[in-house]
């Protein structure tokens, strides 16, 4: 589109639902198919924070000026913008936002670095564990109709039922604490889960090279519970492995969750417990900068101002993906600075 279209207007509707039967953030975008000008201007209005109604998305189409509604005219570079994530800011704000970047001297790292022959520092950064099975839902219970019931465990136990399967100790092995939003709000997680996720990867189901067994059999009552529910799970490595169970590394010691939907204010939350989450979660991971003074940065307003600016918004709520994390300019303090905080 930035290649081969020119864009004339882009209408934001942001928090407003303009559809009865769909509850989803709505855009109009209007293009025109033309590869020049290389540069140009247009018309780009949205409706801000506190603007939720009918009337107000009518005001907006009409140019109406109202506090909640914002027009702007950005310039559009094509040859710097290929490929490249659009964010549409005040003058003010574009000002403010290059002073905040000016400080910055620390970035988390995306990729896989090597470090020596033996040694790789991995991403700091990681999505957490996708099941995706973890509770019988409305559909799996008209498939399975065998007295399970919507909100049985598949792969997350409640400890309820933890406790009623009464698992082997190699088997608890393989079964991990599983947090939540309930447990992991601002700053500090609530270490004590009320949760279980069965912690079975793609190797669950293949066959020991040396001995012939198949892994899984040295966890009867995993398997029995598993197979109960082998109808409904659609996970690539079904019906024993989780379906991406990621590096268990990311989920133990010392990190910050992210929370990926944040309705109100971005969520950061520091843990040194084992730590387990679902897919709606990031972690964080690093040595190069003081995790608690990083969480105390990544809390405040002024990362959320940045991350409300340049970050990636559902209407107004925060989505927290990997690109947005990955571009937050941080700054590194020294360490008598980084322990005040």
């Amino acid at each position: 589109m930035m290649q081969n279209t020119q864009i004339i207007s882009l209408i934001d509707f942001g928090a407003f639902m303009v559809f009865d039967s769909a509850a989803i953030q709505t855009m109009v975008m209007n293009f025109r198919n033309t590869k020049t000008p290389n540069e140009y201007e247009f018309d780009y209005r949205r409706m801000g924070a506190g603007a939720k109604t009918l009337d107000e998305a009518k005001l907006l189409l009409a140019g109406s000026n109202e506090p909640h509604l914002h027009y702007l005219r950005p310039t559009i570079n094509r040859t710097d913008l290929v490929d490249k994530k659009l964010t549409f800011n005040a003058d003010a704000n574009i000002k403010l936002l290059a002073k905040i970047k000016e400080k910055h001297n620390f970035f988390l790292r995306e990729r896989t670095i090597k470090i020596s022959k033996t040694r790789k520092l991995y991403s700091e950064l990681g999505q957490g564990i996708v099941a995706p099975q973890d509770f019988v839902n409305n559909s799996s219970e008209e498939i399975l109709q065998n007295g399970f019931k919507k909100g049985d465990g598949i792969f997350v136990l409640s400890q309820k039922e933890f406790d009623e399967k009464q698992f082997s100790d190699k088997e608890k092995e393989n079964i991990k604490p599983y947090f939540t939003t309930n447990e992991l709000q601002g700053y500090y997680g609530n270490k004590v889960n009320k949760q279980w996720i069965i912690y079975t990867k793609s190797d669950a189901n293949r066959q020991n090279k040396k001995t012939g067994e198949i892994l899984i059999n040295h966890c009867p009552k995993i398997k029995e519970h598993l197979e109960a529910f082998a109808e409904v799970i659609t996970s690539s490595n079904k019906p024993y492995g989780l379906h991406r169970a990621r590096e268990q590394n990311l989920f133990e010691g010392k990190k910050i969750l992210v929370q990926r939907k944040c309705p109100i204010r971005p969520v950061f939350t520091y843990t040194d417990f084992d730590c387990y989450v679902s897919q709606t979660f990031f972690a964080i991971k690093t040595n190069r900068i003081n995790l608690k003074y990083l969480t105390g940065l990544l809390n405040s307003k002024l990362v959320a101002f940045w991350l409300r600016s340049k970050g990636k918004m559902q209407g107004n709520a925060y989505q927290l993906d990997k690109e947005p994390l990955l571009e937050i300019p941080i700054h590194k303090p020294n360490d008598q600075q980084a322990k005040e905080i």
